[in-house]
């Protein structure tokens, strides 16, 4: 026999939801959560069946922490990874920030981050580990950069060990890996030791090949067009 499972039209796979079986003229509500299964495909349909074959999958497993990854030559990786840590927040997760090459501007971020803080619930920190500029070209890269990009990994290393978090944001880690600041291998080690319910976010342009193969979300932002190209400077609240 098979059975019809209500569910909202904007469920999308690995959502949770409480749902009602029906089967005939008895139906029974489930008050646990369930993962809706991948092969259900369409979105917008109302009523699914499942049949003799199908496994409902627990709560327990269908948690599970994420690494991800914002990369690509378009605006938006950061910002993306922000808006990430407020839904987290949001949820009670304590959420921690590190901005590996920012440190010289005073981006608003910072401001929203303190006075979420403040808040009872919620833990939003974020910490800029850099200088805010780099010089690279193999002798040209400052040692004072080299060395803040190492103790920055080794907090990040840290944080990712700790239990302490739910969710981590490496903040232009990318770029410090792509400058040759940062061994990929080494970071990939860390990720691979991880606790099993931290998600981590990865944000920068080129992405080293080894972390996308490793991450279970890759975005690339693409740029279409972008308002400098009208010599329009950065806006505060847009960019910084």
């Amino acid at each position: 026999m098979n059975l019809a499972i209500e569910v909202p039209t904007f469920m999308m796979p690995g959502m949770l939801l409480d749902f009602t079986i029906y089967g005939g003229m008895r139906h029974t509500r489930f008050p646990r959560a369930i993962r809706m299964l991948p092969f259900l495909g369409d979105a917008h349909c109302s009523t699914m069946e499942f049949g003799k074959r199908s496994k409902l999958i627990s709560p327990v497993e269908s948690r599970l922490g994420l690494i991800l990854i914002n990369t690509g030559p378009g605006k938006g990786k950061t910002t993306a990874a922000l808006g990430t840590a407020f839904r987290a927040a949001g949820n009670g997760m304590r959420v921690l920030v590190l901005q590996f090459l920012k440190g010289s501007w005073h981006y608003g971020e910072l401001d929203s981050a303190e006075a979420l803080s403040r808040e009872d619930g919620f833990t939003y920190v974020i910490r800029q580990m850099g200088r805010g500029f780099v010089k690279v070209g193999g002798a040209e890269t400052d040692p004072e950069d080299l060395r803040m990009v190492e103790a920055a990994w080794a907090e990040a290393a840290e944080a990712i060990r700790s239990g302490e978090w739910d969710l981590i944001v490496l903040d232009e880690i990318n770029y410090a890996i792509g400058y040759k600041m940062l061994d990929p291998e080494v970071v990939a080690a860390v990720l691979r030791e991880k606790p099993e319910m931290l998600h981590v976010i990865l944000t920068g342009r080129n992405a080293h090949p080894t972390l996308v193969e490793l991450a279970d979300t890759v975005t690339e932002m693409r740029e279409v067009k972008h308002a400098y190209q009208k010599g329009i400077l950065a806006q505060r609240g847009i960019e910084f």
